[in-house]
């Protein structure tokens, strides 16, 4: 099943538990994927990869707005997009947790023969590679910033 058929079937899920919120976000994700869809030139539709790429920016935008919001004191703005990415959460692999992240990052290191920060792009290109879709890349970045300093 695709990614866009499963939204479709959460949507209409939704549209019978008259879940507004939940609503939102998937015809969110919808367009999205109906607009890279159309910029895409595969007649295929989207790779997997790329279709992790997309929720993740998804994510990565209403986590960015709801900061934004709560800094200038807008709980009533940063509520719905907390609960928005929530839901596309949903169709993302499990993320891992810090402490698998850093013995992924260990690894990484240990194979680069990393010693210092002038190699943290080394470290970070692979690190993110191995990790796509299962961890941010601010979170990889904190952890490989701290291991190499």
């Amino acid at each position: 099943m695709s990614l866009q058929d499963k939204v479709m079937a959460e949507m209409k899920a939704a549209m019978k538990a008259k879940d507004s919120a939940k609503l939102e976000a998937l015809r969110a994700v919808k367009s999205a994927i109906l607009l890279a869809n159309t910029e895409s030139s595969s007649k295929d539709g989207l790779s997997e990869e790329e279709e992790l790429k997309l929720l993740q920016k998804l994510v990565k935008q209403r986590k960015e707005s709801a900061q934004i919001y709560k800094e200038q004191g807008r709980e009533d703005l940063a509520e719905p997009e907390i609960k928005q990415a929530e839901v596309i959460e949903q169709f993302l692999p499990e993320q891992l947790s810090e402490a698998e992240i850093e013995a992924k990052v260990d690894e990484v290191i240990a194979k680069t023969g990393a010693s210092g920060m002038q190699d943290m792009g080394k470290v970070m290109g692979i690190a993110t590679a191995e990790l796509a879709g299962k961890a941010d890349g601010k979170t990889i970045s904190t952890i490989v910033r701290k291991k190499l300093s």
